[in-house]
């Protein structure tokens, strides 16, 4: 049986913020303590670190982006929470209308 690879995202930032980015440190110190970091918690890093990037290279990481089902849940949760309608949420996240509500329809299936 294969084990599935896990990246150890806080490795790569700490060693990324040690190494380039040594001032930065103390602002991201909060997302570094974690035990795990998230799927956003990365999302959040990446922003902190290497701030807005230009409209070709956002398309193109976005295409790269995937969510396991515990950020999906999340910013599900986040939608109900701050009482948002599907474009809203897509706007927040930089996520695509399509993609929330396949989520959203996933999600009420696997609750049957």
């Amino acid at each position: 049986m294969k084990k599935s690879l896990q990246i150890n995202y806080k490795r790569i930032y700490q060693d990324i913020l040690e190494k380039k980015f040594p001032e930065k440190l103390k602002e991201c110190a909060s997302l570094l303590n974690k035990d795990q970091l998230s799927i956003l918690d990365v999302i959040d890093l990446n922003q902190k670190i290497f701030g807005r990037t230009d409209k070709q290279t956002f398309l193109f990481n976005q295409r790269l982006r995937s969510y396991d089902k515990l950020t999906i849940l999340k910013i599900l949760e986040y939608q109900v929470v701050n009482n948002l309608n599907n474009s809203e949420l897509a706007k927040h996240f930089k996520l695509s209308r399509n993609t929330i509500t396949r989520w959203r329809k996933i999600s009420k299936e696997a609750r049957k």
